[in-house]
């Protein structure tokens, strides 16, 4: 009887220290590795949502942007980081479900990462300088086919979801465009502005201003239908390239090992800040579609991006300039 009663108290200890744990995490700050410079489209979605989760979770969320070769440095560092909730990662496709295909990675991103939520989702908009002698998707195509190689296309760099989208165009309208990486996007749309690149594939949010004010011509979006935000603006499919889609997502990944409780904790943080009134308007002003979906949901949905993505660069060809 003795022993049983020993034995109950050491299960019940267990379950309320395990209890506890989930509870208590997190006690101090979170770091927030991002695989980009300040400034561009992962950075801008991660500071909508970090003070929500800061505010859910209890603790301060310090951003970390940890720009270069396309994300790989970002990645690796949280691929190594402790597994213990306080090294998560915000990115987007380019680091986990591109590069991979592009050249070999010290990390593999389906065992390397536990997803945990999808942030947002939003199509890419095809801009250029309005220099460049060209008002719509189609005659792009034909100025390209009448100079092949003479216009040439800025990316966030080597093997980034735009450079990834430049490719597929290339390849579904058949013309030769000249790729030029920068280290992030914010680079590549400075020299966009300048006149310098003619023209790029970015998302809706860090470019929509200028857009507007007439410093970028907007040809098509990247998406299956209109944007709320440019609705004057065809679709690419629409415009000149039928079935063209191209899409950037950003989700919330922590290192392989890293305890349930916290995957559950951090999950559930994620879902409350994704599903604010407040948040979602501010995602939606910015041509993005709020999401906030499970671990599980997240995760089957990162195998089919890595999936389509291995398509994409076999078929377009696609290298590491």
């Amino acid at each position: 009887m003795e022993s049983w009663r020993k034995l109950s108290c050491l299960i019940a200890a267990a379950l309320l220290a395990s209890a506890a744990g989930a509870q208590d995490y997190p006690v101090k700050p979170v770091r927030v590795i991002l695989s980009v410079p300040a400034g561009a489209t992962p950075d801008v979605t991660a500071r909508l949502v970090t003070p929500g989760l800061a505010n859910v979770l209890g603790q301060p969320m310090v951003v970390d942007n940890r720009g270069g070769a396309g994300g790989l440095i970002g990645a690796e560092i949280v691929s190594k980081a402790a597994p213990d909730g306080y090294t998560i990662f915000i990115s987007s496709p380019g680091a986990l479900t591109i590069l991979p295909h592009l050249r070999k990675v010290p990390y593999d991103t389906l065992k390397d990462f536990v997803p945990v939520g999808m942030i947002s989702v939003g199509p890419f908009l095809l801009v250029t300088h309005p220099s460049v002698p060209v008002d719509s998707v189609k005659s792009l195509i034909a100025l390209a086919k009448a100079q092949p190689g003479k216009l040439n296309a800025a990316s966030a760099g080597n093997g980034t979801a735009n450079h990834l989208a430049l490719e597929l165009f290339k390849q579904m309208a058949g013309v030769d465009i000249t790729h030029v990486p920068y280290k992030g996007a914010p680079q590549a749309v400075t020299d966009v502005l300048a006149g310098h690149t003619h023209m790029t594939f970015n998302s809706i949010a860090p470019i929509i201003a200028h857009v507007r004010a007439g410093r970028m011509r907007p040809l098509g979006v990247a998406s299956s239908k209109r944007s709320a935000q440019l609705p004057e603006v065809p679709t690419i499919s629409e415009a000149g390239v039928p079935g063209f889609e191209a899409e950037n997502w950003f989700g919330l990944f922590v290192p392989a090992q890293t305890p349930k409780r916290i995957i559950v904790r951090l999950s559930d943080a994620l879902v409350k800040t994704m599903r604010s009134p407040e948040i979602q308007k501010q995602f939606i002003a910015l041509g993005a579609e709020p999401v906030g979906n499970s671990p599980e949901e997240f995760a089957a949905f990162v195998r089919r991006d890595m999936e389509k993505y291995a398509k994409v660069v076999r078929l377009s060809g696609a290298k590491l300039d």
